[in-house]
């Protein structure tokens, strides 16, 4: 064990509060990488040197968009979240369920329900789903970013126990110093996946339909199993038999659906 950890920021998760309303970090940090997601979309759908022939929405389509895929990233969510990290207790206590504010929220279950936006999306304007899953794809790591950075501030998702000389003492992860693998997970899921799919989008990747898509399924699936290897299990579930963890294992047919995507996108015709 390492002679001095750092200190955890303690840092109030609520932002503002007036009266019975409460800003907290948690729910500004989806607010924020769903904003600036907007804004990037509409800047990527606008770009017509990106997608050559390709149908995609119009910049100002992407306006209902979002709402769309916000709708079906915290229904899918929490859904996912209950049914995968604790069914037992939501089961004896459903209208906890309900609240959301409290955080719980599985991003595996959010990527099915942001899918279903896009699917109904795509078919009230008539248009083809799987490019839209790209532009989708193309800006959901900024989400992810701000995301870990709110696990981080209210101390939830910690690491596993460690000495290395960064490690940290959370206020709810016991005396031990831990690893911060809410920061490892920003800059895996977040930086390093943003940069992975922009190289992709500015070498026209966009013009075959689902190529960026399937590579930010592998790529997300491929930092979050790394990231799992520094991250503590949920205390309710601990490990799976093998050592494998839950985010483990809900990111290996992510992997294995990518790769078939991007294999399917790649025998398209080379666009002109």
């Amino acid at each position: 064990m390492p002679l001095f950890a750092i200190p955890f920021p303690m840092i109030d998760p609520v932002l503002v509060s007036v009266g019975p309303i409460a800003i907290r970090w948690y729910a500004l940090a989806y607010v924020a990488g769903l904003l600036i997601g907007w804004w990037f979309a509409k800047r990527l759908a606008g770009n017509d040197a990106l997608w050559g022939v390709v149908r995609r929405p119009a910049p100002e389509q992407i306006d209902d968009l979002i709402l769309y895929v916000a709708f079906g990233v915290v229904l899918g969510g929490r859904i996912g979240y209950v049914l995968f990290y604790n069914p037992g207790y939501y089961l004896e206590n459903p209208i906890e369920a309900l609240q959301v504010w409290r955080g719980g929220m599985s991003f595996h279950g959010g990527l099915v329900g942001a899918s279903l936006g896009v699917a109904l999306f795509a078919r009230a304007r008539g248009l083809p789903a799987m490019p839209i899953f790209d532009l989708a794809s193309a800006v959901a790591p900024i989400g992810l970013f701000f995301g870990r950075l709110a696990n981080f501030i209210n101390g939830e998702l910690y690491g596993r126990v460690t000495d290395v000389s960064w490690a940290m003492v959370f206020p709810h992860g016991g005396p031990e110093p831990r690893h911060p693998s809410q920061l490892y997970q920003a800059a895996l899921e977040g930086l390093a996946l943003f940069i992975l799919v922009q190289v992709l989008v500015r070498s026209g990747a966009l013009k075959r339909a689902g190529l960026v898509g399937g590579a930010f399924l592998v790529g997300y699936a491929v930092c979050r199993i790394i990231g799992e290897e520094f991250r503590e299990p949920d205390a309710q579930i601990g490990f799976l038999p093998g050592g494998f963890t839950m985010g483990m294992a809900l990111s290996a047919p992510m992997l294995a659906l990518g790769l078939v995507v991007i294999v399917l996108a790649l025998k398209r015709p080379r666009p002109a």
